[in-house]
């Protein structure tokens, strides 16, 4: 038994010493966006599993906030890439996100009695079950919406007290206004941004810093995002239709394909505390920025950061055979755009583990507290100057750390991306190399100047072609 044991260790170990190769270096990839970033990961997921012959289930993006799925999931939906969610449900399906777009579809049809239901008493305003169900039955016993009841509660025979009838006018006329602002053609925007203000669904939010209220302001905020990226890129692409109808039919296709198919395979989604304990093939680590990873409710001690710096070690060990982490340089943080810097952690990271495109950059690390690593190397510094010196000697598999300009534009004498557009396209020509503020780098192959609106087409790396009205586009000329 004895002999046999070791006859059987001996051959795992021949095993594991014979076949076990140095594994690859992490991908790391720069993007101009969120928008951009989410291209790219479902592009490269595309590319890497045509390689490896990987199913979908041997692939996952991790992300350290749930809010950050929104956009990931609407690439992969492009692509026709099937996903899960793992440990919870997809960004649509989300509470506080159905009861936004609640109110979004009243404010649309106000008639619509589903709507109405869910959110008539949400946030709470003393209208009970027993006085919706009152509402529900005269609305059916008199064949009309139980909107049209609210409006005129004596005409339909409901019987509430004076109170309960205060309440539902005051719901009614809060819905009315609503309706008021789409049919004056407002954006969608517009109107679900005064939905949000107005119905107190993010301020009720907010004198709470559970972690899951926390994450329902995440996810509300990542809604007025995708309203805002809906409303400029249609306006961008010589859409007429901006209004928040548009939003709904579009984000209706999305939810009709969720799917609970159990046995079909798919990509898996899901936040990096939930990852723990599973593995696959493919990981991608998305979001490694400064106040996301490590996040910046983590920057009030060491001990906090140090936990940060533990769940991203988790994410990466999450990956068998293939890891990509990126950072971008721009995001919807709290529903406004916000500039970006990679995470310190991408610089504690020897960079001979790192793969990045050649020329590329991770910047500078921005003024931060010292970390762990910081410490560590200032004492292998003193400790062993000479090794350090030559340690520190730069190689072709290098990564290169040299400081950015906040454009690669701005070096040449560019304008800003919010300054740069207009009407006029005599500047412009196929061939050029642009960089759009949410597309990333392109190439322009048409521009058209024959209508009142002027406009070009161009051809971006990740987004595919793209017709953008040069009035409102926002992009800077690269070459």
């Amino acid at each position: 038994a004895n002999s046999l044991i070791e006859k059987n260790t001996e051959q795992i170990r021949k095993e594991v010493y014979s076949e076990n190769k140095p594994g690859d270096r992490i991908e790391v990839v720069s993007s101009y966006s969120d928008l951009d970033e989410s291209a790219i990961v479902a592009n490269r997921i595309s590319q890497v599993r045509m390689l490896t012959h990987d199913s979908y289930d041997e692939f996952a993006i991790l992300y350290r906030t749930n809010a950050q799925s929104r956009i990931l999931e609407e690439s992969l939906r492009k692509r026709n890439i099937p996903y899960r969610i793992y440990g919870g449900l997809s960004f649509y399906q989300r509470k506080e996100v159905k009861d936004a777009v609640a109110y979004f579809r009243l404010a649309v049809n106000p008639d619509d009695d589903e709507a109405l239901r869910r959110v008539i008493n949400f946030p709470a305003r003393g209208i009970g079950e027993t006085t919706v169900n009152k509402v529900a039955r005269t609305a059916m016993d008199c064949g009309v919406s139980m909107m049209a009841v609210l409006h005129d509660p004596d005409g339909y025979g409901l019987e509430v007290h004076s109170g309960t009838r205060r309440k539902l006018a005051a719901f009614a006329a809060m819905v009315d206004r609503f309706a008021a602002q789409v049919a004056s053609g407002d954006d969608a925007m517009a109107v679900a941004s005064e939905i949000i203000r107005a119905t107190g669904l993010l301020s009720m939010l907010i004198t709470d810093r559970t972690p899951e209220s926390i994450s329902k302001q995440e996810n509300l905020n990542e809604l007025l995002a995708g309203v805002k990226e809906f409303t400029e890129m249609r306006r961008e692409e010589g859409e007429a239709e901006l209004g928040l109808a548009a939003f709904l039919g579009q984000i209706s296709l999305a939810t009709d394909q969720d799917s609970d198919d159990a046995t079909e395979e798919r990509v898996t989604l899901m936040t990096v505390h939930a990852a723990k304990g599973l593995e696959f093939n493919n990981v991608f680590i998305v979001g490694v920025e400064e106040d996301l990873f490590p996040s910046s409710m983590a920057q009030g001690s060491q001990s906090e950061i140090e936990e940060e710096r533990r769940l991203l070690y988790v994410a990466i060990t999450r990956a068998r055979s293939f890891c990509m982490m990126s950072f971008a340089s721009n995001r919807y943080r709290n529903g406004q755009p916000a500039m970006c810097s990679p995470s310190r952690f991408l610089h504690d990271i020897d960079p001979c583990y790192l793969a990045m495109k050649a020329g590329a950059t991770i910047g500078a690390p921005r003024s931060r507290r010292p970390s762990y690593s910081d410490y560590m190397a200032a004492a292998r510094q003193i400790r062993y100057p000479a090794r350090q010196a030559q340690a520190s000697q730069p190689t072709a598999s290098s990564v290169h750390r040299d400081p950015v300009p906040a454009s690669a534009s701005a070096a040449k004498g560019e304008t800003s991306f919010a300054t740069m557009p207009g009407a006029d396209g005599s500047r412009l020509k196929a061939g050029m190399v642009i960089e759009h503020n949410r597309f990333g780098r392109g190439i322009i192959i048409e521009v058209d100047t024959s209508q009142p609106d002027h406009r070009i087409k161009v051809d971006f790396d990740n987004s595919g072609e793209k017709l953008l009205l040069l009035k409102f586009a926002k992009f800077i000329i690269i070459d």
